[in-house]
């Protein structure tokens, strides 16, 4: 019997492994309206040819004949989630079931937070519905400022879903980062700074000690690359001075590759930032003094930082492990308050692909990935959903834990239901 139950799983399992794919089919996709990211602007009347997991026209006109054909209102770039949780949380409040820190561990820099990724976690398709095809997802800081790599991932579902694994390493500053090095923020950069001359003076540190000033040696192994200029390092900062901070280490090391996350008060040192050219990821419903770095929140600060030239993404800062697909409804609140349409836009595509270096991804351009969203109307308006979602030309499923349970309660059979559930 036993034999037989292992015969029958090792069939199974090898028909489930040998299942194909699915496949990038040739597809016209038509919008009444298509906003491509590129100098081509938002077409009236537009048709994006998509074949072999590539964009191959992008025009006005009639689709090829022949080709399948999906008609929609609007059809955009699949959506970037440049800054989330998402699938290295399946419950936030279960130590099971959240992989987003590692608050008794001796590691820090060294965490890499794609061995906790699950594509199968439910806020995956959750924010694949909501037209977002690829994400960043970060480490959370819990025993030390430094809280590991992050990594870039796609929304399939699928295996394989990490396309870039340590794509950025993560550190807390301002409030958390001082609360995490001691209680103060002079206590914070002494840690950053020890941890840049740990890795500089590698070799003499660790010839004969596991343990730097700061990191242990694996810590420091992982973070070399951030501190050579070979990796993007995101920096958690909200208040003004925080972010001056930042800019004088990043003058003081011309080499490194800087994004900020939060920066709330960055529209006060706005026209630096641009100078710079240091990105920034902002949550554009941040917009009261929740804390002592807030105090200066506003809700036009993204539009603000916008203006004056500074690189903005847009994101959900306060549930970003499941409703980082709230991203488009904040973004729409950051227009309302003075951000142009294309700038929010492209807040939530072609920003963040620049940002991680997403080649092909975030625009709609003849040879780039066929990442493409169409929608039943206006993107960024809160009453307006996807209708077809395309992943590299692979046309996704509709669907989620949420929507089938949707389905199932919507069409329950009454008859079944106990007597005391009848009257």
């Amino acid at each position: 019997m036993i034999r037989s139950l292992i015969s029958s799983l090792a069939v199974g399992l090898a028909a489930f492994s040998a299942a194909p794919a699915a496949a990038a089919e040739p597809v016209a996709i038509l919008g009444e309206k298509v906003w491509t990211g590129t100098a081509q602007g938002t077409l009236t009347n537009g048709v994006v040819v998509i074949d072999n997991g590539r964009i191959v026209s992008v025009g006005t006109g009639a689709a090829p004949a022949g080709m399948p054909q999906v008609k929609a209102e609007w059809v955009t770039p699949g959506l970037i989630s440049a800054f989330s949780r998402t699938g290295i949380a399946e419950v936030p409040g279960e130590k099971s079931a959240n992989d987003t820190g590692a608050g008794g561990s001796p590691f820090s820099a060294a965490l890499n937070a794609a061995d906790g990724f699950n594509p199968d976690a439910t806020p995956i398709a959750v924010t694949r519905l909501e037209g977002f095809t690829r994400i960043a997802v970060a480490p959370d800081a819990r025993a030390k400022l430094f809280a590991g790599q992050g990594f870039l991932a796609d929304t399939s579902g699928l295996p394989g879903s990490v396309f870039k694994d340590r794509a950025f390493a993560f550190i807390v500053l301002g409030e958390r980062g001082a609360s995490l090095s001691g209680g103060s923020r002079p206590a914070a950069w002494a840690a950053l700074r020890g941890a840049f001359d740990d890795v500089r003076f590698f070799t003499a540190r660790y010839m004969t000690h596991n343990d730097g000033n700061v990191l242990t040696r694996m810590d420091a192994q992982a973070f070399m690359p951030a501190v050579k200029g070979d990796q993007l390092i995101l920096i958690e900062a909200r208040r003004t001075s925080d972010l001056e901070a930042i800019m004088d280490f990043k003058q003081e090391n011309p080499m490194l590759k800087i994004a900020i996350v939060g920066a709330d008060e960055g529209w006060r040192v706005a026209d630096r930032l641009a100078a710079m050219k240091i990105p920034v990821i902002v949550d554009a419903f941040s917009n009261l003094p929740a804390s002592f770095s807030q105090l200066a929140a506003t809700s036009e600060n993204a539009g603000r930082l916008a203006k004056a030239g500074v690189p903005v993404a847009i994101v959900n800062l306060d549930d970003s492990s499941h409703q980082a697909r709230l991203a488009t409804q904040i973004a729409g609140n950051a227009v309302a308050n003075g951000l142009p349409f294309d700038t929010a836009m492209k807040a939530l595509t072609t920003v963040p692909a620049e940002i991680f270096g997403m080649s092909g991804l975030g625009v709609l351009t003849p040879g780039a990935r066929a990442d493409v969203v169409a929608w039943d109307g206006d993107p960024l308006e809160i009453t307006s959903a996807p209708t077809a979602v395309f992943i590299d030309g692979v046309s996704e499923p509709m669907e989620s834990r949420q929507t089938k349970l949707r389905d199932r309660y919507l069409s329950l059979d009454h008859t079944d239901r106990p007597l005391a559930y009848k009257h």
